[in-house]
């Protein structure tokens, strides 16, 4: 998913302090697209913290009703330096990019795209036989510096690992989490330590998950009356932990069933300049990026925002050869890069480095 927003801040992600307890995150309205957006709340990055582990971005959206409109629809753009990690509860997401990937996703099923170097993609409601509702969670992870040259790829995932323990049900889409004494281990290719889980629990059904010490972790609540390690997340927010604990604890009230998504990870080493759809290590990165997009914008015609079905985009010679490459068969051109905003920003020290 693309970070549609007309001017975004530059971000500079960098781990946070660590105290004791759960720390709550709540998150801002943020829209996707023009006058009939569809609107997501955004928990990082923010002023309070940035990152964890390496999730730098997390939008939480739906449910929405897409049964007489056109749903989701994000014209082509690009990504560079991260992970897009899309995950559904209700509806599908048909995901097309510059390597020649066609992927629908679906409730229980992952997509994963490496950007490396470049990559540009498309997301779109299926416009025949989708489901009515749309609800889900797109994330992303910054990529070390080891990883930011790689090639771009994508991968689906349709068959994760998944417990049921005590009245919760969890599933794991990246990384290793253990319940109940089951390890439970997702093939996705991740380049830092990480996890990423659904769990969904009955009313009153409380759930121990044993996990690794040296990961800090938040948990985001979808639906339902949640506690993590005692302390109350309501939905829409994200509950924080520092390293240090074995074992977490999700339980939902009595009252109602829950669901939430678990992320977490070693605490990411590197300080990391986002901007738009950009991760990089400067400021310089992020030009170069928006300039190799803007030149393919200029080759191709912009998105005229007139509407997802307004007539195909012809295939440019030599455009596959590009940076970014070439979606193919999203019916409008690619998005406008934002302007870059009149200042200069430098990723600052991490706490305790001065």
């Amino acid at each position: 998913m693309s970070n549609l927003e007309s001017h975004p801040a530059e971000q500079v992600c960098a781990a946070g302090e660590q105290g004791a307890g759960v720390e709550l995150l709540t998150p801002r309205e943020v829209p996707l697209g023009g006058p009939r957006a569809m609107n997501v709340r955004r928990t990082i990055p923010q002023r309070a913290r940035s990152l964890v582990g390496a999730w730098c971005f997390s939008d939480h959206y739906g449910p929405d009703d897409v049964s007489s409109s056109d749903g989701m629809q994000v014209p082509p753009h690009p990504h560079t330096g991260l992970q897009t990690v899309s995950w559904l509860f209700e509806g599908e997401i048909l995901h097309r990019d510059s390597v020649g990937s066609l992927q629908t996703v679906r409730p229980g099923e992952l997509n994963l795209m490496t950007a490396g170097v470049g990559i540009s993609h498309s997301e779109e409601s299926p416009a025949h036989g989708r489901p009515p509702r749309l609800h889900g969670v797109q994330l992303w992870t910054a990529l070390p510096g080891s990883a930011l040259g790689l090639d771009p790829h994508f991968e689906h995932h349709g068959d994760l690992p998944v417990a049921r323990h005590d009245g919760a049900v969890v599933q794991v889409f990246i990384g290793r989490l253990a319940v109940g004494g089951q390890v439970l281990d997702s093939p996705a290719t991740t380049y830092t330590p990480l996890v990423g889980a659904q769990i969904d629990l009955e009313a009153g059904a409380a759930v121990r998950l044993d996990v690794d010490p040296a990961h800090e972790h938040a948990l985001l609540v979808d639906t339902g009356d949640v506690t993590f390690e005692e302390s109350v997340v309501p939905p829409a927010n994200l509950g924080y932990t520092a390293p240090g604990r074995s074992s977490l604890v999700v339980r939902a009230s009595a009252g109602a069933p829950a669901r939430a998504v678990l992320i977490g990870g070693v605490p990411f080493a590197e300080d990391v300049i986002m901007w738009w759809n950009f991760m990089g290590r400067t400021h310089e990165d992020i030009v170069r990026a928006r300039e190799d997009w803007m030149a393919l914008v200029a080759e191709l015609g912009p998105s005229t925002g007139s509407g997802p079905r307004a007539g195909a985009t012809a295939y440019a010679d030599g455009a596959a050869d590009r940076r970014f490459g070439q979606v193919r068969g999203y019916p409008s051109g690619p998005l406008r890069a934002p302007a870059l905003p009149d200042l200069r920003l430098k990723p600052r020290a991490r706490p305790g480095q001065g």
